[in-house]
């Protein structure tokens, strides 16, 4: 990342309208279902959102904020803006806000075709013209637990999953339910609004000439079709006044949406919200809800400045400012304003994940901010109907209840593994001033993070910062170091964090021996050159020379230089069959099959990748679907071959896997060994991360903290 000075375009005061705001960095609308459930503002939310205005933000927009609440509602915990009742607490949150030196707006929002709340409430969602919903591929990839828990809150007698076409009158009521909402949010202390006209919501629901099929006035021509959005800001500013900020949030493209919005259209709509009095225009995008695989297109996009090239088009056809989002890293940011590309950056997830970016940049303090890896479990959570949480910051949604205090008493705490349950644990105890001792066996510090950066390199910016601040902090670390029985009666900690990880058993397969046949332990160690030992009879002694090489010369510890050096050479077949369609077997697919290697996945089960975040999950596969990777699911293993796997359908066909290589991707559980050979030894044990149960990176992130911050 650049250093502090920079930023110093992206960390301007910047102007939308008559608001004046500190720099150019917001923290964009989302739905972070934290307001209590009968839509006000609780302690939950207002400290989250007090956190990041702590950090530096320079405004915050409150998303989904429902204008008509409980009618129109799409989260089960959203804030409400359809009553005067909500004005008391919103206006101590906005004071809370301001008391940090932040602006902030609130989003207005009705869901319309998206409104599932309303399906339990027996009311049909309104929308433009008659619609038909298809649900697509987006349950086909969730477990049955989540499929329960996602449908949970629709499934209530009396349900009604009918959609109402809206009349002249009821448009006119919507209009002026905006424009009240707007006025509460004024008199409740904001400095803006936002006006929510993207991501299939109502007002997204009339632009798209998709789903509006109308013939008068608000249908038809792209003038027509966003009559909506242009009433609502005339509405909202004849009520607010003129100078009180008053922008909206468009999509610049559908993707995935054949006859959808396109960004031609997208520059229309944003010159008639122009001229119809908004201050401002925020871009994003959305995409089609019927394909899995589209969700992390837009809204939630993946890749890197997904929607810049929206924003960049709109900004060319308006004088208001444009509001840029979508993964944009602080340099990327820096540079689009700098160019005249973006006035305002909103940022989401980076903000989750650390409140203080803000702060950092403007100190020269880059190397500690907390990275946002985009493993979608922030969102992967509403949709199972939970607040929001993050697996990098453990700390994210709960600051209400949490404060990081100083220890009463400081102890001696060994902490055995170096992987991110150990690191977090390690670094939070030390924060609070405990005697710190970080124990790993290999020599290196990572664990199976370190495996898990090659195959998705996102997380190698987690790993990159859990050394970082181990390391700036007084912590000895000792590699090359195994945690015994022996050693913690020499050292005599009064704590001991077992945080040694997993273990991988064989699976009683035959030919499960055989030398072509990998198991877990022995893919890391070829990929990573974590131990020289090990898989010794998997290789060739010029293999073994090639591996020994890159340990000598320090490749195998650059995680870029190792996913660059394995597209050349790769100790594994060019046939290979995973057994096991987890986290593990998906991703390693993939990067196999971009080696060029044929690569077939045999899953027992009928669903993949369980383990990964829904939306992560449903991108994972979208791209799996996309590869040639062949997937046999609800397929067992029968035997494994020379050459081939011998396999068994569900209905008892045999299958034929040829595989001049097998990589065992099963199997893997908790180990609690150490843990239990430290009973009796007058020190408190403690178990972090995947050896006390696999919990995976979210897992060991929050179990490493909670242990570090309450010991």
């Amino acid at each position: 990342m650049a250093k502090s000075g920079s930023f110093k375009h992206l960390l301007s005061p910047g102007r939308i309208g008559s608001l004046e705001i500190r720099n150019r960095i917001l923290v964009a609308p989302m739905g972070e279902n934290l307001a209590e459930p009968d839509g006000t503002m609780g302690e939950r939310i207002q400290r989250f959102y007090e956190e990041r205005a702590k950090g530096g933000v320079g405004l915050i927009i409150v998303g989904v904020s429902s204008i008509a609440h409980p009618v129109g509602q799409c989260n089960i915990n959203q804030v409400a803006l359809s009553d005067d009742k909500f004005i008391p607490d919103l206006k101590r949150f906005t004071d809370r806000i301001h008391a940090h030196g932040a602006k902030v707006a609130f989003q207005l929002q009705h869901a319309g075709r998206v409104a599932r709340m309303d399906i339990p409430r027996g009311r049909a969602r309104w929308v433009p013209s008659e619609y038909q919903e298809n649900p697509g591929d987006l349950l086909d990839h969730l477990t049955d637990e989540e499929v329960m828990i996602t449908l949970s809150n629709v499934a209530a007698q009396g349900a009604v999953f009918d959609f109402h076409p809206m009349t002249i009158e009821e448009i006119k009521g919507l209009i002026q339910r905006f424009a009240d909402a707007a006025d509460r949010a004024k008199r409740a202390g904001a400095d803006g609004v936002e006006i929510h006209g993207g991501h299939g919501y109502i007002i997204s629901s009339f632009i798209s000439p998709k789903t509006n099929k109308r013939t008068d006035e608000y249908g038809g021509s792209v003038e027509n079709r966003a009559r909506l959005l242009t009433d609502v800001i005339k509405a909202v500013k004849a009520r607010v006044g003129k100078d009180f900020p008053v922008w909206c949030r468009i999509d610049g493209k559908e993707f995935l949406v054949e006859t959808g919005i396109t960004e031609e259209m997208a520059e229309q709509t944003a010159m008639l919200a122009e001229a119809a009095g908004a201050d401002a225009i925020h871009v994003s995008a959305y995409g089609n809800p019927a394909i899995s695989g589209a969700f992390t297109m837009a809204p939630l996009v993946y890749a890197r400045c997904g929607f810049v090239p929206l924003a960049e088009r709109i900004k060319r056809k308006v004088k208001v400012p444009v509001i840029a989002v979508g993964r944009i890293e602080p340099e990327d940011g820096e540079r689009l304003i700098a160019e005249g590309k973006a006035d305002f950056i909103a940022m989401a997830r980076k903000l989750v994940a650390d409140p203080e970016l803000p702060a950092k940049l403007a100190s020269g303090r880059t190397t500690e901010i907390r990275p946002c890896i985009c493993c979608y479990t922030c969102v992967g959570e509403i949709f199972l109907n939970r607040p929001l949480v993050c697996a990098a910051n453990p700390l994210a949604g709960r600051e209400h209840e949490i404060t990081i205090t100083p220890a009463k008493a400081r102890k001696r705490v060994l902490v055995a593994g170096g992987g991110p349950a150990g690191m977090e644990a390690a670094r939070t105890a030390a924060s609070r001033g405990h005697e710190v001792i970080l124990c790993e066996k290999g020599d290196r510090l990572g664990g199976t993070l370190f495996f898990a950066s090659i195959l998705y390199p996102d997380n190698e910016r987690l790993l990159d910062w859990l050394r970082s601040e181990v390391s700036k902090l007084p912590i000895e670390v000792r590699l090359n170091t195994e945690v015994t029985p022996a050693l913690v009666k020499e050292l005599k900690p009064d704590v001991v964090i077992v945080a040694t990880g997993a273990k991988r058993e064989l699976p009683n397969i035959p030919g499960v021996q055989l030398p072509h046949v990998m198991g877990g332990d022995d893919m890391r160690a070829l990929m990573t050159g974590s131990n020289k030992d090990a898989a010794k009879s998997k290789l060739s002694p010029l293999q073994r020379a090639v591996l020994g090489l890159g340990r000598a010369t320090g490749i195998s510890t650059n995680l870029a230089r190792v996913r660059e050096m394995t597209k050349l050479w790769m100790p594994i077949g060019k046939r290979v069959a995973i057994i096991g369609g987890g986290l593990v077997g998906v991703e390693l697919s993939l990067f196999l099959e971009e080696r060029k290697r044929e690569v077939t996945i045999i899953e027992s089960g009928k669903k993949l990748a369980t383990e990964l975040a829904i939306p992560r999950r449903w991108h994972v596969l979208y791209e799996l679907r996309q590869s040639k990777v062949k997937v046999l699911t609800e397929t067992a293993v029968e035997s494994i071959g020379r050459k081939e796997v011998i396999c068994k359908a569900k209905d008892g066909q045999p299958i034929t896997v040829p595989a001049d290589s097998v990589i065992l991707a099963t199997d893997v559980q908790g180990n609690r060994a150490l843990a239990e050979s430290l009973q009796g030894l007058g020190c408190e044990v403690h178990l972090a991360g995947d050896c006390g149960g696999l919990g995976f990176l979210k897992g060991a992130m929050k179990e490493g903290f909670e242990i570090g911050r309450t010991i």
